[in-house]
């Protein structure tokens, strides 16, 4: 059999989507980021919105999010992405707009912009990577770490006297009048990427049809800063993300 023969239309079981640039990534092995920017690209060219989308990408892993997904992106400074993705929305309402931020930098420098962004109802999409951790700076503690979980800051466990609380912002999300849509979803199995993927989807839907902010969580690994295997970390963050972060919509009011 012939390489044409295997890439023939009727041989071909998967392609990597139009919108992936063909470039390495960045991205550690194991990270959950490039099964995002998978589901992002095929959503985008599903819904015929390729040349329409506007995407806001911060300081982050994500920071070079604009290599690999081919739309129109715009860069933003450390939180400010809902603030900027708020502005664009409203200039070119006609767009699919869209911010990409981790934990870090959406529930931490970010909270004001976030909070008031979806409270507006601005006809944008967060998605929030969920991980845990400061992933480009080292493993630090982040706003979401979890109680005893162990960072380069708190060596010895998140100490709630100490620290705080893990702060759960898909859950105040889901309080604010603005919010249309809130779900908390993962990437770690085929099951879990295809909700992922609806949700994405009817997210996307809800902001072109000038219904409200939305937020899309995913809940994910930072295998090299949890100092684990891809595998392990996938096990620990279903035993013991998943129990804090529960899966699910949390608010659906576009029905």
């Amino acid at each position: 059999m012939t390489r044409e023969d295997i890439i023939r239309p009727e041989n071909l079981v998967y392609k990597k989507p139009e919108l992936l640039n063909d470039v390495p990534m960045h991205y550690c092995p194991g990270c959950s980021h490039g099964v995002v920017h998978k589901l992002i690209s095929e959503v985008v060219m599903e819904m015929g919105m390729a040349d329409k989308t506007i995407a806001i990408s911060p300081v982050g892993c994500a920071v070079f999010a604009y290599k690999y997904i081919d739309v129109d992106w715009q860069e933003a400074a450390h939180g400010r992405a809902p603030a900027l993705a708020s502005a664009v929305k409203r200039l070119w309402p006609d767009r699919l707009v869209f911010t990409y931020q981790g934990d870090g930098d959406l529930a931490c420098i970010g909270t004001a912009e976030t909070i008031h962004a979806l409270n507006r109802g601005e006809n944008i999409t967060i998605v929030f990577i969920n991980n845990a951790i400061y992933g480009m700076t080292g493993g630090q503690m982040a706003p979401t770490t979890l109680l005893g979980m162990k960072t380069v800051t708190c060596p010895y466990g998140r100490d709630p006297q100490l620290h705080g609380y893990p702060l759960k912002i898909a859950d105040i999300a889901a309080q604010l009048e603005g919010t249309c849509y809130v779900t908390r979803q993962s990437v770690q199995s085929v099951g879990a990427i295809l909700k992922a993927k609806k949700a994405l989807r009817k997210a996307f839907e809800y902001s072109m049809q000038g219904k409200g902010s939305n937020l899309v969580e995913i809940v994910s690994t930072c295998n090299t800063n949890w100092r684990m295997s891809p595998d392990k970390a996938n096990k620990w963050m279903e035993e013991n993300m998943f129990p804090y972060y529960p899966l699910g919509d949390i608010k659906d009011n576009g029905k």
